[in-house]
């Protein structure tokens, strides 16, 4: 045998740990001789990886994975196992049967959110196949069972392109599940909030607000969609006309961020072209202008006006004067309660398209936020020179009085010095 395994004490729990967990555990590493080449305890710290990921060796790999939760046990690994013929000097010889005494404390799904909130967990059941992963308009074939405080609530098996989740009543979650997922892999993610159906919930399914989901899904199929660097420029060109249809189908139904991506992706796609035909060099700059401005706009609506405010700027790179990138700037910075910037890119509009009344409407809503910003400067002004004056005037008050007080010192001290030399006079 390569690994024996014996239990020198039995677990509390009934559940194992699944391959992609982080295990927590406290190990006495020796050779067959009793000699001591590592330990936890005597670190005074547990040591954590992530189960079958080959952050171990693979004798801890194999035998965590049939631990529960309070388990010790005692791992004698044999050398293909462990550090093989190389060893790991100085402390392990050559072709070293090992001895670990390993004790299992915790174990937890792998977060695989960018920001590793917590916000999405999975635990694999069964491992996919390779190291190719969907990624943003891929083609993907899955089974989802969606379940809610233990009551399934959605079960269904899908075809659909990474990007059109929300169109199948799917949460961003469960899309972001299946970009982290690998071919024939099974999984199980609980899904917080945050990338479920928020603080509205979901009618249809019957999901209240705030509420944790929980997805089991199967990744059968998938067709990653073409890179950026796997595309000439007519693909790219084409690609772009689709989903710049694709955004303005989401945006018309109020889904924002959907649309928003579709029009990133354009952006990726085009930016860093160079040396195209002009008639290529025009659509190019084209969609990418339009995708800026729809950006700008899907910013706006959700009221993100930092953002609007970059993609307009890009807008305007490529279309100085133009009236959409104007007018959206101006909107940008006015929710940012930049009103003199507003206005002048409002008149601007006004100088430049003088048929655009609302520019008119929003120069005179922008004079009257700077009127009103003046005067909300001007009382707050004025009650800071009032304190300053308040405060000078209790300085010099106090400055007075002590002062005076002074001065009675002064004068009890001459007093005292004539009544001395009046005694010594007498003397």
């Amino acid at each position: 045998m390569v690994l024996d395994l014996v239990i020198k004490r039995e677990g509390t729990s009934t559940e194992l740990p699944m391959s992609g967990d982080k295990v927590f555990v406290h190990y006495v590493g020796t050779l067959l001789d009793g000699t001591h080449f590592d330990s936890s305890r005597d670190r005074g710290e547990k040591f954590s990886f992530e189960l079958g990921k080959g952050q171990v060796i693979k004798a801890w790999d194999i035998g965590v994975a049939t631990m529960k939760i309070g388990e010790l046990c005692q791992l004698i690994c044999k050398p293909e196992y462990a550090y093989g013929s190389a060893g790991s000097p100085p402390k392990i010889p050559p072709s070293a049967t090992l001895v670990f005494e390993v004790e299992l404390f915790e174990f937890r799904g792998e977060d695989i959110t960018e920001e590793e909130d917590g916000g999405i967990i999975r635990r694999i059941i069964t491992k996919g196949e390779g190291y190719s992963k969907p990624n943003e308009g891929a083609a993907v074939e899955v089974t989802v069972i969606g379940t809610c405080d233990d009551s399934v609530f959605d079960e269904r098996e899908l075809k659909f392109e990474i990007g059109d989740g929300e169109s199948f009543g799917l949460p961003a979650g469960v899309e972001k599940a299946i970009m982290a997922m690998e071919q024939g892999e099974e999984a199980v993610f609980t899904i917080k909030p945050k990338y479920g159906f928020g603080n509205a919930g979901n009618a249809k399914f019957n999901i209240p607000g705030g509420a944790t989901l929980q997805y089991k899904i199967k990744l059968t199929a998938f067709e990653k969609a073409k890179e950026s660097w796997e595309m000439n420029i007519s693909e790219k060109l084409e690609q772009s006309s689709i989903v710049k249809e694709k955004g303005t189908q989401y945006f018309k139904e109020g889904k924002y961020k959907h649309a928003s991506v579709q029009y990133k992706r354009i952006v990726s796609w085009l930016e860093h072209e160079s040396g195209l035909s002009e008639e290529d060099d025009k659509k190019a700059k084209a969609l990418q202008l339009a995708a800026h401005l729809n950006l700008a706009m899907c910013f706006l609506k959700l009221q993100e006006p930092n953002k609007a405010l970059e993609h307009c700027d890009k807008s305007m790179e490529l279309d100085a004067s133009n009236e959409k990138a104007l007018f959206r700037r101006g909107e940008a910075l006015f929710g940012m309660n930049e009103f003199e910037k507003a206005r002048d890119d409002f008149q601007k509009v006004v100088q430049l398209y003088p048929a655009n009344k609302a520019a008119k409407n929003q120069v005179l809503l922008c004079q009257k936020r700077i009127k009103e910003q003046h005067e909300k400067d001007k009382r707050i002004y004025a009650n800071m020179f009032q304190k300053f004056a308040e405060r000078d005037s209790k300085k010099e008050a106090e400055k007075g009085k002590s002062e005076s007080v002074e001065n009675g010192e002064d004068a009890m001290e001459v007093e005292n010095g004539e009544k001395e030399a009046g005694g010594e006079a007498k003397a």
